[in-house]
Formats: C-alpha cells, sequence, structure tokens
C-alpha cells in the first residue's frame, strides 16, 4: 500500500525537532531509523498529519561515559550499539540482545531510542531496557525529565512519551564487578519477533545466586519484571524452581505463534536457561 499524505519536516538541530514538535501536536510521528514504522505507513496503520525526520541530528548518536552510567544517544544504531567499547564493556546485556535483533540490514538502519519508543512488547530490548534499570531522557520545550525503564512503557505500543516530547539517549547505570548477563529469546524462524524473551543479570555470592535481575518480551502489553524469581533466588532458592514462577503476574498474548498456555511454560524454561547461562559466566 501507499501511506496516506503528510508534511515532512527536517530539521537540523534537537530545537527545530521539539519546535517541530510543538507546532504539530498529537498527530506528528517521528521517524528515526524507520525499520517500525515505515511498515505502518504503508499499511496505514499510521496516518500522521507530520512526520518529522531526526536524520540531521547527529548529536544523538553518541555513547558517553556519564560517571556511574553510560549514556547512549537515541539516534545510536543497533549496529553502532553492537561495537561501541563503552557499551560492550559496561552493558553487555544489552550488546547479546542487540545482536538479535532482525537482521544486519535492520541493525545498520534501526535505532536503539526508535525500538524502545515504538514500546512494541515483542521487541527484543524493552525487556532489556527494564532488566538494567536504565532511564529514557525525553526533552521537550519545558525541560528534561528522566523516566524510569519500569515506567515508560504504558500498554502495546504505547510509551509515557507526551506529545512534545523527544527521546533523545538512554542512560544505563554500571553494573560493577561480578556480573554474568544472557539474553534468551525464542522465536520460529530466524530474525523473527520473539515468541518469548528473557533478559537477566546475575550476581553469584559464595557459589550461589546472591543478586538477580529478571524481564520478559512478549509476556504481556508492556516488558515484565520478574521480581518473584529475582526475590526466591535472593532467598536462596535454586535456578530450575526460581525459573517456575517466571510468569507469576504476567499476560501473555495468544496469537498465530503459540497460546497464553504456550507462552507461560516457554518463560519458565527459558528463565531457567537464561538464568543457568549468566550464572555461569
Amino acid at each position: 500500500m501507499i501511506p496516506a499524505s503528510f508534511d515532512y519536516v527536517r530539521p537540523e538541530s534537537v530545537d527545530e525537532a521539539l519546535e517541530a514538535l510543538t507546532d504539530a501536536g498529537e498527530d506528528a510521528k517521528i521517524i528515526a531509523g524507520g525499520q517500525s514504522l515505515m511498515p505502518l505507513l504503508r499499511m496505514r496503520l499510521a496516518m500522521p498529519d507530520t512526520l518529522i525526520d531526526l536524520d540531521r541530528l547527529d548529536s544523538l548518536r553518541d555513547v558517553r561515559d556519564d560517571g556511574d552510567a553510560i549514556v547512549i544517544g537515541a539516534l545510536a544504531t543497533h549496529h553502532r550499539v553492537l561495537r561501541d567499547p563503552l557499551v560492550r564493556a559496561h552493558a553487555p546485556l544489552l550488546v547479546r540482545a542487540t545482536a538479535k535483533v532482525a537482521d544486519p540490514a535492520v541493525r545498520h538502519r534501526g535505532t536503539f531510542g526508535g525500538a524502545l519508543a515504538h514500546a512494541d512488547p515483542a521487541s527484543d530490548l524493552p525487556a532489556v531496557a527494564v532488566a538494567l534499570d536504565a532511564e529514557l531522557l525525553a526533552r521537550s520545550a519545558r525541560g528534561e525529565r528522566r523516566i524510569p525503564a519500569a515506567d515508560f512503557f504504558v500498554d502495546w505500543m504505547t510509551s509515557a512519551l507526551e506529545p512534545d516530547e523527544l527521546l533523545t539517549g538512554i542512560r544505563v547505570p554500571k553494573p560493577g564487578e561480578g556480573w554474568g548477563v544472557h539474553y534468551e529469546k525464542f522465536h520460529r524462524t530466524a530474525q523473527a519477533w520473539a515468541i518469548v524473551g528473557v533478559a537477566c543479570a546475575v550476581r553469584r555470592d559464595d557459589g550461589r545466586v546472591g543478586d538477580a535481575r529478571v524481564a520478559l518480551t512478549n509476556m504481556g502489553p508492556v516488558p515484565v519484571r520478574c521480581r518473584a524469581v529475582e526475590e526466591a533466588l535472593a532467598g536462596g532458592a535454586a535456578i530450575r524452581d526460581a525459573a517456575e514462577l517466571a510468569a507469576e503476574g504476567t499476560e501473555p498474548p495468544s496469537d498465530l505463534d503459540g497460546s497464553a498456555e504456550y507462552r507461560t511454560h516457554l518463560a519458565a524454561v527459558l528463565t531457567a536457561r537464561a538464568l543457568a547461562a549468566a550464572a555461569a559466566v
């Protein structure tokens, strides 16, 4: 299909982009890499009055050290994230998950910030942001605010960004020493969306799991933090026993890829695999 007609704006700076957002109001869409938005435009599932292209905002592509965290520009491509030395040193879970995003062609065009702002619960990176306690940096003419990843994803493909706000970066805390990480993804075909995915980070203490962070992909309308699993592990439970609690509090969908019951089973199996792999690092 052919997209519906729209006005096209290509700002030269963040301030110009914010001005365009303010002028367009709720009828605007932002395009960065375009890997998620373009199909929606072509199918007319999205029909904005104004399309704001961020391609010229090079200041949002950098990755920088911010003391106890790293800040990844929203326009950094998946390819850039995979190879950036700061990300590889301080956010290896992000590297593991990004390597499973689609295929090389998509990773060269798609952006880290775009994948998060799109807020698709089947996307790999939102669960990683939740597991890592990341903060998303949103800017508007009113100023900048930090949104915890746990609060950023509101509903299916709906984020906490206001209509006049632009996602400028993602702040990822440095984990410190002793953490192992893993991202386990189950999908029908190569490069497909996750039927279920598990992002986890584990710190061992005297031969057992002393601390863990676990979040699930595609087990509800938003990524799900597995507090029950984390608490069980902190209380001394074995990995396999703790993993049985993975689906607690989730709302898995039923679709052509699998029923809710199937996803519930997968969540436990994949969580056990992910935790065992992370603990072995």
